[in-house]
């Protein structure tokens, strides 16, 4: 018990001071308009220089320290949360792990340097979504990892295509590529992207990785892998900025949006519930992002993972209190049992919101308003207007069904603010959730900026958001006191709640499929034309050369004389 105390605590110092100094050194870099980048040659193949960089600007140093910020409380956190665990020490090996990956990736402003830290986000994430060993968490760690596998290949077939010009480094390339000749890698780009914060059609892994433990969901999915690709976005951002790949993914991002808040208002589950409003906020930022507004996307990801992973442990401190329950239908009137993690977890469901002066005001707003200013087209407005609304309602209809009513647990129930360190640790993001979205916004942006709205496009957030919380809140009743009334329009209802069919369109009948294109491939691949043209085919070639070498070599006269009169043949007939 000393140990994982000591454990704990030391992780939570070193990484607090990690972000601290990464923070300062972030404002200083701002303020000077400076960025110190480091080179180190590991070898030159064909021209091509491969050398491990590391950028030190402003926007990886201040994405490093909110990284360093939310692993130290998740750390000390997780010193309560895990305290019981047998292999405890595993996880926080697991989890320093995770943040070095992240390190990697956020420092490295070189395409294959990105992919170390790019694959190891993936393997880790694997590890830790299957820590738990059951058949739950093996299909969720599988449908993880094959689903971020297609955003390696990705990665993998750019570098490919980025070898032609003699390096990786995309800050010197990337203002560069014009889409007749780059059209190809940008496409690669985003689909890595895409993977890596489950944009459609990779949505289903995002709400399945929710089987891990809930400190790893507060960390990993919901503040530092899933926006892994926004942050690639942001830095290729020059590449992408005039191209076609601009509106495709403005749609892509717009329809995520839609259908996560949809499916959140379907959702029982508190932590796939939160993962829903994560994949709606990855969304808002790659949507914003595709207009062209990267420090925008950027203070959006910087604000949202402050108090979504405030959201996460409060959700975690709940379901220990309740039993291990996650359904919220079996909670209830928790407010005058744990005024303190109520009161943190209203908070963040207000930032979240767009509530005014907390954390996600200052970024949101000025998101849908930018977009409402934008020269964007009619589908992508009103899927704006229709993911604010039901981000609300599902907000309502979380804190309906759990937070406040009557409390319906088991008799027998623990429940509480009774452990300090959960406490203590929520205390630390439940400050950056009120005050660090008007600190970044100083920060980010120390001019205002223009917004030219009419009236009615100014009010239309506020008024969105009414109208989405009242509606939410009469559904809410009308489905408790009418629960049958849904099985009249079920296929609508399943369809609308299950993300559009997303998960058994990637689990089960996909897994189906490319299993049985994996077995014909094989008989006709590795155990066909691969045998015949590769290892055994050259394997009979050579021994057959062999045998006539050995031939020629025993001095054998009559294999010299069949030799030359063959010669003599061939001669007489290439003349003749």
């Amino acid at each position: 018990m000393i140990w994982k105390v000591f454990m704990h605590e030391v992780s939570m110092v070193f990484l607090g001071v990690s972000s601290i100094y990464c923070g300062a050194s972030a404002i200083l870099k701002l303020s000077k308009n400076m960025s110190d980048v480091v080179e180190w040659e590991l070898m030159s193949l064909n021209s091509s220089s491969i050398v491990f960089t590391m950028i030190l600007d402003w926007v990886s140093l201040l994405f490093l320290s909110f990284v360093f910020l939310i692993s130290s409380s998740v750390m000390f956190y997780s010193g309560s949360y895990m305290k019981d665990d047998k292999t405890f020490n595993r996880f926080m090996y697991l989890v320093l792990m995770f943040v070095l990956s992240m390190m990697m990736m956020v420092l490295s402003p070189n395409l294959i340097s990105i992919l170390l830290g790019w694959d190891g986000l993936g393997l880790v994430s694997y590890a830790l979504v299957i820590y738990y060993q059951n058949e739950k968490s093996a299909n969720a760690g599988m449908l993880t990892i094959l689903s971020n596998r297609v955003g390696d290949v990705a990665i993998l077939l750019g570098i490919g295509i980025m070898s032609s010009l003699g390096g990786w480094n995309f800050f010197v390339y990337s203002p560069y590529m014009d889409d007749c000749n780059w059209m190809l890698f940008k496409f690669f780009l985003m689909l890595a992207a895409m993977t890596k914060s489950a944009q459609i059609p990779f949505s289903a892994w995002l709400p399945a990785a929710m089987a891990a433990p809930t400190p790893v969901s507060a960390l990993v999915h919901s503040s530092t892998l899933v926006t892994a690709g926004v942050y690639l976005m942001i830095r290729f951002m020059p590449a992408l900025i005039g191209s076609a790949m601009q509106s495709s993914l403005l749609i892509i991002s717009c329809l995520t949006m839609f259908m996560a808040g949809l499916g959140a208002n379907f959702e029982y589950d508190l932590k796939k519930i939160i993962a829903l409003s994560t994949l709606s906020q990855l969304g808002v930022m790659l949507s914003i992002l595709s207009l062209g507004y990267v420090n925008l996307a950027f203070f959006h990801l910087l604000s949202h993972a402050l108090f979504k992973a405030l959201l996460f442990m409060c959700a975690g401190a709940v379901i220990h209190s309740v039993g291990d329950y996650q359904d919220i239908r079996f909670m209830g009137g928790l407010v005058s049992y744990m005024p303190l993690s109520v009161s943190y977890m209203t908070v963040a469901n207000l930032a979240l919101c767009g509530f005014p002066f907390l954390a996600g005001f200052y970024s949101k707003d000025l998101i849908l308003e930018v977009a409402f200013m934008s020269w964007i087209n009619l589908i992508a407005f009103i899927l704006y207007v229709l993911s604010t609304g039901l981000t609300v309602a599902y907000t309502g209809r979380l804190i309906y069904y759990s937070l406040s009513g009557s409390f319906k647990s088991k008799s027998f129930s623990s429940i509480g603010d009774n452990d300090s360190i959960m406490g203590n640790s929520m205390t630390f993001l439940g400050v950056g959730a009120i005050i660090g979205g008007a600190l970044l916004s100083w920060l980010i942006f120390p001019d205002p900026m223009m917004i030219c709205l009419s009236g009615v496009m100014k009010s239309l957030v506020m008024i969105i958001s009414i109208i989405g919380g009242v509606m939410g809140y009469m559904f809410n009743v009308l489905s408790v006191t009418n629960s049958l009334k849904s099985m009249s329009i079920y296929t609508l209802v399943v369809l609308m709640g299950s993300m559009w069919f997303m998960p058994f369109l990637s689990s089960y009948n996909n897994s189906k499929v490319s299993l049985l294109i994996g077995e014909a491939m094989q008989k006709m691949g590795d155990k066909g034309w691969y045998e015949q043209f590769g290892a055994q085919g050259i394997y009979l070639l050579f021994s057959k050369g062999f045998v006539v070498m050995n031939n020629v070599q025993i001095n054998n006269v009559k294999v010299y004389m069949k030799m030359f009169v063959i010669s003599i043949i061939i001669i007489l007939l290439v003349y003749i």
